[in-house]
């Protein structure tokens, strides 16, 4: 009975070590682009949160937050998790941030503001073919079964140079800004996870895409060669 009492206030302190590693890394890549927003619209942080007004006129901005992107990973040990961010208004993605606290690396990129590692820019991405690059992707096993997700997958990813499955989509497209990676594709991603990237991969001139087929909603990133040729095998056009 005292073991399994000490057992469970072991998993109480494992649990509350990792909330709060998980919190100050979200800390630290909120004050990052709370700054940014903040040069960014002139105005404060407070009220670039607001989704609306006290008048009720909607501001348009929208705030994306994912704390932990690499759950199992993080649960596990495993290096590849991050907390991630993203600030939205009506033309679209404004600033993305994504913190992997392993590395301490932290990616800042968006609207009129090129992306950067730690404060120093990253290269511009080249076009290059798909044959010429890594992907980075996922396919959950109970997604295998089903041919609408299985072969539009498997058509692309069998064209790559080589392919990743890392188990964070931040930190993947995070790579894929830099450089790191050469692709990303994954299907019916939720927008915290996928926006953060999006303003990253776009500040280093790169391409992203959202393509309806089979039912799913398919989520490219990449140089824009490469985004392009994904379509096309997604849609079975090559």
């Amino acid at each position: 009975m005292m073991k399994n009492f000490e057992d469970m206030q072991k998993m109480s302190k494992d649990s509350m070590d990792a909330t709060m590693k998980s919190f100050g890394s979200l800390t630290k890549a909120s004050q990052a682009i709370a700054a940014e927003a903040a040069d960014y619209s002139k105005k404060s942080f407070e009220e670039g949160t607001k989704v609306s007004t006290d008048d009720g006129e909607s501001t348009g901005r929208i705030w994306y937050i994912d704390p932990v992107d690499g759950t199992y990973n993080f649960l596990s040990g495993l290096p590849y998790w991050c907390s991630a961010l993203a600030l939205t208004d009506r033309d679209g993605v404004v600033l993305g941030a994504v913190y992997h606290p392993v590395t301490d690396e932290l990616w800042l990129g968006g609207r009129d503001r090129p992306t950067t590692c730690n404060g120093v820019e990253v290269p511009r991405l080249e076009d290059l073919a798909l044959a010429d690059l890594s992907l980075a992707s996922y396919l959950h096993p109970t997604s295998v079964p089903d041919a609408e997700t299985r072969e539009p997958w498997l058509r692309a990813v069998s064209r790559a140079a080589t392919s990743r499955m890392l188990g964070s989509g931040s930190i993947e497209l995070a790579y894929v800004a830099g450089g790191r990676l050469g692709a990303w594709l994954q299907h019916d991603s939720m927008d915290w996870d996928w926006l953060p990237g999006v303003a990253l991969v776009t500040a280093a001139g790169g391409a992203t895409a959202v393509i309806e087929h089979g039912g799913h909603r398919w989520h490219v990133a990449g140089n824009r060669v490469a985004v392009d040729e994904i379509r096309q095998l997604l849609q079975g056009a090559c």
